[in-house]
């Protein structure tokens, strides 16, 4: 036993709307349009936004631009925000970078990223993340990415290629 005292549980409580029926409302709106309405408010975010609190503050044909306030509930051991929801965070800017180039019906995954980490992220840091298409595509897109605390400071990038697959 712990010669430590108690510390008092947090929590935190997150809710969402159906991803399914968001899927089913955007099958018929471009990249683009789908984004800018999930920014305006006409749709909810995807539960992975709600759950992580990232949010939609631009979106242009082959861009985005999300933010995020991490807190403590995402801490690593070592006591800096796990490097989960920074890769999690470059992996939605630079597809939905890509998914702003895509028409209607047509769909697209990661197929990788590669993110390099160059400086420790904290609860309380307002994030910034950039996200823009380098090469459109048929069949892959490529996109790259930054994540920039609130004074401009790089604190991670990535590289990001996408797999696109036509209408259903």
């Amino acid at each position: 036993m712990s010669d430590q005292p108690a510390v008092p549980a947090r929590s935190k409580t997150v809710s969402w709307a159906d991803p399914a029926d968001l899927a089913l409302r955007g099958r018929d709106l471009s990249g683009l349009d789908f984004l800018r309405s999930m920014m305006a408010g006409d749709m909810p975010p995807p539960p992975i936004a709600q759950l992580m609190g990232f949010t939609v503050q631009r979106v242009d044909p082959g861009e985005v631009v999300f933010g995020c306030l991490p807190d403590e509930s995402v801490y690593n051991p070592i006591g800096v925000v796990h490097g989960g929801l920074v890769c999690t965070l470059l992996d939605t800017v630079t597809a939905c970078a890509v998914h702003t180039t895509l028409a209607a019906g047509v769909a697209y995954t990661s197929l990788e990223i590669k993110v390099n980490y160059l400086r420790p992220v904290r609860a309380g840091a307002e994030l910034t993340a950039h996200g823009w298409v380098t090469k459109p595509g048929r069949r892959a897109a490529f996109a790259e990415g930054d994540v920039r605390d609130a004074a401009g400071t790089v604190l991670a990038t990535a590289s990001s290629t996408c797999l696109v697959m036509g209408p259903a």
